[in-house]
């Protein structure tokens, strides 16, 4: 009689899904299954099964670990842990969601994480997947454009992941040249005393589009990882200061990167490589990503705009040579942050402009204040066109022949759309560190010898123009 009570009052606490009592009738009918249920057997154990599931094992038992900042004592994963084959193998899956609503721009599937479960997918939890991605780019122009086999690598390690940007005014505007982003947002990373309306309102605009992954290219001390920190995102990855004030933000951030120099910049053309390496690291079943090479994208109303102007310049298409790098103090000069000698007073380039034969060469201004100075140097009949922004930069390299440029943004985007390039640099050591693999971007490299710009050999330069001589056709 006791074991009967004690039987009904267990039966009444289980939930409905869920029978004490085996399914098989055979057994049923034969033995009463009160007599044997063992002492220790809980409903949470999965079923018994004689097939052994597929397993997965971790080949990186060296891994590097996570954050030592968030737990001391995590070595990484355990090479000796087993992973089930479903949702833990192999890229991501395209994202299974039903389309947004056309009519909304701010869509009506737009769900905090963890409200529509019966449709975001298990591996979101279980291998991690990026589904929404935000990046933090601190510079402008130049270091905007270097992060751009970044965004490509990111596209490619997650396949449907949706790609936003935060970068400063100048930054913001390299990003018509990126099909793959899909909205840039205009606010300073590099603004030490934000005002406060905007920093709460970017903080609310980024934990309203509920990321999953937020990288910083800033060097984030306390007060930048709060910022990284309040945005919810799952991953959040940042380059730290190498020095006392990074204390702290190692507390805020899952992955953290120290640079070599306080000035992340200085690193040239691989000056990511921390966070590129870390973006294409291999995965269970996945190779390590390789890394893209710098492309850009020009729209037609881009490429309308940009030949009037130099048909009124009185130029035509693919027979004149761009020109880019006077001295000026706009900053539409395009400069990189880790090369500040890298602008030529415009009586250099008139030197050089004599020595181009053939085909005419267009100075590009940065500011209209400029173009007195040009026509006084190089004459009235001079072709000047004014640009500010890269985009029609890049569209009026791309109808040239060729870029003759010191260290800003037109030597990266002459490489991008593969026109021949010749590249003035103040020292052999910069010229490295921005340029890599001249010969297969048929750039050649001018430095100078003093560590000068100013310096530089002309008639280096001129010699050196002669790629551009377009060859003779035979009659």
């Amino acid at each position: 009689m006791a074991t009967t009570t004690t039987t009904t009052t267990t039966t009444s606490l289980l939930p409905k899904s869920i029978s004490p009592f085996p399914t098989n009738p055979s057994s049923s009918s034969s033995s009463s299954p009160l007599t044997h249920f063992p002492n220790n057997l809980s409903f949470n154990q999965p079923p018994l099964s004689t097939k052994k599931p597929t397993t997965t094992l971790i080949p990186n038992a060296t891994k590097k670990k996570k954050n030592p900042w968030l737990d001391p004592f995590d070595d990484g994963d355990d090479p000796e842990l087993q992973y089930g084959s479903l949702f833990t193998d192999g890229k991501q899956e395209e994202d299974p969601r039903p389309p947004d609503n056309p009519e909304n721009p701010y869509g009506f599937l737009k769900f905090p994480m963890g409200y529509s479960v019966e449709i975001a997918s298990l591996g979101l939890k279980i291998r991690g997947d990026v589904r929404r991605c935000c990046c933090v780019v601190s510079g402008g122009v130049y270091e905007n454009l270097l992060f751009f086999p970044a965004i490509q690598l990111i596209k490619d390690r997650y396949p449907g992941v949706q790609v936003d940007v935060v970068a400063a005014e100048r930054g913001k505007q390299s990003y018509e040249l990126n099909k793959n982003v899909r909205w840039a947002d205009a606010y300073d990373p590099d603004e030490d005393f934000p005002e406060p309306a905007v920093y709460t309102d970017m903080i609310g605009i980024i934990k309203g589009r509920y990321y999953d992954m937020i990288l910083s290219t800033k060097l984030a001390g306390l007060g930048h990882a709060a910022f990284l920190f309040m945005s919810t995102a799952r991953d959040r990855v940042s380059y730290i200061y190498p020095n006392v004030n990074a204390a702290g933000a190692g507390l805020l951030l899952s992955e953290t990167f120290v640079p070599d120099s306080m000035n992340l910049s200085e690193g040239g053309y691989n000056m990511y490589h921390q966070m590129i390496d870390w973006l294409g690291r291999p995965g269970r079943n996945v190779p390590r990503q390789p890394v893209p090479p710098l492309k850009v994208s020009i729209s037609r109303k881009l490429k309308e705009v940009v030949e009037a102007k130099y048909k009124k310049a009185g130029a035509e298409k693919g027979k004149y040579i761009v020109i880019h790098g006077i001295q000026s103090d706009s900053k539409a000069s395009m400069q990189s942050r880790g090369d500040t000698d890298s602008l030529l007073p415009i009586e250099i380039w008139a030197e050089i402009a004599e020595a181009i034969r053939g085909v005419k060469p267009i100075f590009v201004i940065p500011h209209e204040k400029e173009r007195e100075n040009v026509e006084e140097v190089v004459g009235d009949d001079a072709s000047i066109v004014f640009i500010t922004t890269p985009g029609q930069l890049a569209a009026l390299i791309n109808d040239s022949i060729g870029v003759i440029a010191t260290n800003t943004a037109a030597i990266q985007l002459a490489h991008a759309r593969e026109k021949p390039s010749i590249a003035l640099f103040c020292s052999a050591e910069k010229g490295r560190l921005f340029i890599a693999n001249a010969e297969e971007k048929k750039c050649t490299v001018v430095s100078s010898k003093t560590g000068k710009l100013v310096d530089i050999d002309v008639e280096a330069v001129k010699s050196a123009v002669q790629i551009f001589e377009r060859p003779l056709a035979l009659v």
